[in-house]
This record gives structure tokens, C-alpha cells and sequence, in this order.
């Protein structure tokens, strides 16, 4: 009974129905921003450390520069699987059909297992033709082969702790998922000195240390998940495959997929465009451009990410008054943020600059890369919020769509093109980006008022009809 009475009481603590709507996406948003933000510090504290090596210039920085896109596909099919299953989890949670929820966690586990084996393999076959396709020079690939190498060898714990531990969150237990994470990002930050400078292996010493520390990550997330304590429980059962189940969790997290392969895509058209224009220094700049950029979309991405469970559940559960308040409390604080974050980066990009590097040159050919690239970032918090809502109410067409419109028709094209306009060069490149933030931004959002906005006056059942 004491069991019962705990699992009653979970639920009821978990139930996004009632209550203050901007608590209950805070209670959520807040430890997955400070999860997430652990989780990007995981390649992020590599990149410093290894900036920092003494007597380096900036290959090695420029080399880890050139991994970013393959572990940017990685993390897109953890997305695929993770971020597809867990907004169907939460509205199965929310019309209570707590059997199809178990078995949406079961199936996505599977799939995320499956495809990680496949990308391991492949990418360790392939990786010099793709660091050479993605901009490595002689003097760049051995530092880029050290560390993709080994990093590629924990490619299912990455799946795993990733993938899964949007499950943690999507029952409501959100400082869990963030201790998750940052159980490996601490380790990870004790072990990066002692494998780099300690044991004197370099790059492959932060990789070593990348991928135990996931390991322990991966190891922490499926603990909980076949504990006692989670809501919804992984189990050998809930992970034989259903086809119908797969395709929905692929349909779904098809916008999260495809918002990282074309940010893998953009990263590779970046790199091989500036190692033309500017060589290897301009790649060591959007090194740095990249790691600052994931260090300040985490609280934007927190809070979308906070929101969609919350979003899902009281879709779900009919109430579309709150799901509107909760796409209202989601954007005007993804804009205000933004904004924030503009304004620091335009009067102290230097600051970000110091972080990953010693070197004059780099520090002083990147402040005005850095002011050109982000000047229209507070626009992408309105990217952020149409995508995030088309995910959490179960509408994968659209979020696909815009996923692909900011990226693959905005970003390339612009990428390729610009240099070669009034002589431009490395500036075009770095242009492209703000260019694509204030128009995929206003047609995401302004898209999603047009649409989804007026839906949620409709009952339930004329939704269900649609």
C-alpha cells in the first residue's frame, strides 16, 4: 500500500493540468537548462582545455572543430528517437494510457541502440574521406582523427544517455534528468586535465575522457529508468519493436533529427567555405562561434524543452486554455532572453574569445566574426518557440518544414554566396546566419499563430476529427 500510495502521489505531483502553468514549466525548464548546459559542457570543456595546451597553436582547436559535425549527426539521431518518443510519452500520460506510453519508452530505446551501432560503424570506416569533406587540412586531421576516433568507440553511450534521459523528464522529474547529466559532465571536467595534461595524451587524452564520462551518464539514466522510482518503467518487454509505434516516434522526432543534421550540414558548409576564404584560423573561429553559440541557446532550449511536456500533457488531457498560456509563458521568455544575450555578446565578445584560446590572432580577427554571426539572435528565440510548439502538439510536418527552411534554403545558399558578393569573403559567412534567424524566425512563429493558434478554441473532438 506505502508503494501505492507514493506512486499516487508522484502522479499527482506530476499532473500538468493543475497548477500555476509558469511553475510547472519552471519546475521543469530549470534544472533541464542547467542539464543541458552541463551536457553541452561536456565537448565544450574539451575545446577549452585543448585551446589551452601549452605551446599549441590552433590545430588542435581547429581539429576538434572538424568532429563537430559527425557528432552533431550523432546527437541528431538521439533526437530522432529521444525527442519523437518523449511528447508522445507525455500526451499518452495525459489521456492516461500509461501501457502506450511504457511501450513508446520501450520502443525508442530500441531504435536508439540500433541506429547507434550502425552510425559507430559507418563513421569509423569513413571518417577521413568526411573530416577531409569537412575542411581538415594535413596539418588539422591528425588532431581531428585522435579525437573522433575514440569518441566515436562510446557512440551508444552517447545514444543512451541522450536519447533516454528525455524520458526522465517527460515524467516530471526533471532534477533527476538533470543530475543525470551532470553526474558525467563533473567527471568529465575531473578527468579532462588528468587524460590531457596528466597522462600528456592531448586530444585523444579529452576524448578518452568524453566518452567514460557518458558511459557513467548512460549507466545512471537506465538505473533510474528500471528503478522503482520512475512513473514509467524500461523493461524488456515495452522494447520489442511495434511498427506502427517506431514510425510515429520517427514522424515526430523527425523535426528534432533534421533541425541537427542541418546544423551539421550548415557546420560542414561553414568550414569547408572559410577554410577556402580564410584558412585554418577562420575554422578555429567558428570553433569558438560554435561553442559559444550552444552555451547560449541552453536556456532557450531549456526553457522549449521545459514547455513541451507541459504543452503535451494538457493537450492531452483537453485543457487548451493552459497549453495556449504555456506557448504564450514559453516565447515571451525565449524573446526576452534573446535579447539579453545580444546585448553581452555584441559589447563583450572578447570575454567568449578568452575562454577557448591564447592566441592574439585568432582573438583578434574573431570580435568582429562573432559581432557579424550573432547580431540577429534574439530572432531565433521566435525559431525556437513555433518549432517547439509544433513538436509538443504532435504536428511533425510543419516542425520539419521550418527546420529545413531556415537551414537548407536560407543558411547554404547564403553561406555559398555570399563571400563571392562585393567581396565579402569570411564576413558573408558569418552574415548568413542572422540573415536566417530573422526570416526562418518571424515565418516559424507568425506560421504557427496563423495555425495553431485558432485550432486550440476548437474542442477536443473536433481536433481528434482533423
Amino acid at each position: 500500500m506505502d508503494r501505492e500510495k507514493q506512486a499516487e502521489k508522484a502522479r499527482d505531483a506530476n499532473d500538468f493540468s493543475k497548477g500555476s502553468i509558469a511553475r510547472n514549466i519552471l519546475n521543469l525548464a530549470l534544472p533541464m537548462t542547467l542539464a543541458q548546459l552541463i551536457n553541452v559542457m561536456y565537448s565544450i570543456v574539451d575545446r577549452i582545455y585543448i585551446g589551452h595546451i601549452p605551446g599549441a597553436s590552433t590545430y588542435p582547436l581547429t581539429g576538434i572543430g572538424l568532429c563537430l559535425p559527425i557528432i552533431t549527426i550523432i546527437t541528431a539521431f538521439a533526437n530522432l528517437f529521444g525527442m519523437g518518443g518523449a511528447p508522445l510519452c507525455s500526451i499518452a500520460r495525459g489521456s492516461h494510457e500509461e501501457d502506450r506510453a511504457q511501450k513508446v519508452m520501450g520502443n525508442s530505446f530500441y531504435m536508439l541502440l540500433i541506429s547507434g551501432a550502425l552510425l559507430m560503424a559507418l563513421c569509423l570506416i569513413f571518417k577521413k574521406p568526411l573530416l577531409f569533406l569537412f575542411g581538415a587540412s594535413e596539418a588539422t586531421y591528425p588532431y581531428a582523427d585522435q579525437y573522433i576516433t575514440v569518441y566515436l568507440c562510446g557512440t551508444l553511450f552517447v545514444m543512451t544517455s541522450l536519447g533516454m534521459n528525455n524520458f526522465i523528464n517527460s515524467q516530471g522529474f526533471g532534477k533527476m534528468g538533470m543530475l543525470t547529466v551532470l553526474f558525467g559532465a563533473v567527471l568529465n571536467i575531473i578527468l579532462d586535465p588528468l587524460f590531457i595534461f596528466g597522462f600528456g595524451m592531448g586530444v585523444r587524452g579529452a576524448a578518452i575522457a568524453t566518452v567514460i564520462s557518458q558511459g557513467a551518464s548512460a549507466v545512471w539514466v537506465l538505473k533510474f529508468l528500471t528503478g522503482k522510482k520512475a512513473l514509467l518503467k524500461l523493461t524488456g518487454k515495452s522494447m520489442r519493436p511495434e511498427a506502427r509505434l517506431v514510425r510515429e516516434i520517427t514522424i515526430l522526432g523527425t523535426s528534432g533529427f533534421v533541425m541537427s543534421v542541418t546544423n551539421g550540414t550548415v557546420q560542414i558548409v561553414c568550414n569547408a567555405v572559410l577554410a577556402r576564404h580564410g584558412g585554418d584560423l577562420y575554422v578555429g573561429i567558428m570553433t569558438v562561434i560554435n561553442s559559444v553559440r550552444e552555451i547560449i541557446t541552453m536556456p532557450v532550449t531549456g526553457l522549449t524543452s521545459g514547455a513541451q511536456p507541459v504543452i503535451g500533457y494538457n493537450y492531452g488531457a483537453g485543457c487548451y486554455d493552459r497549453v495556449k498560456s504555456a506557448i504564450k509563458f514559453m516565447s515571451i521568455g525565449c524573446a526576452v532572453f534573446s535579447l539579453a544575450v545580444w546585448a553581452v555578446l555584441f559589447f563583450e565578445p572578447r570575454f567568449f574569445l578568452h575562454l577557448f584560446t591564447k592566441e592574439s590572432e585568432l582573438i583578434r580577427e574573431g570580435i568582429p566574426a562573432m559581432r557579424i554571426y550573432f547580431c540577429g539572435i534574439f530572432m531565433m528565440a521566435l525559431q525556437f518557440a513555433g518549432q517547439s510548439t509544433y513538436v509538443a502538439l504532435n504536428r511533425p510536418k510543419q516542425a520539419v518544414f521550418f527546420s529545413l527552411f531556415r537551414k537548407v534554403i536560407i543558411v547554404v545558399p547564403l553561406t555559398l554566396f555570399l563571400p563571392m558578393i562585393g567581396n565579402l569573403g569570411t564576413d558573408g559567412v558569418f552574415l548568413a546566419e542572422p540573415i536566417s534567424n530573422v526570416i526562418g524566425g518571424t515565418a516559424s512563429f507568425v506560421t504557427m499563430l496563423v495555425t495553431v493558434w485558432p485550432s486550440l478554441r476548437k474542442s477536443k473532438k473536433m481536433l481528434e476529427i482533423e
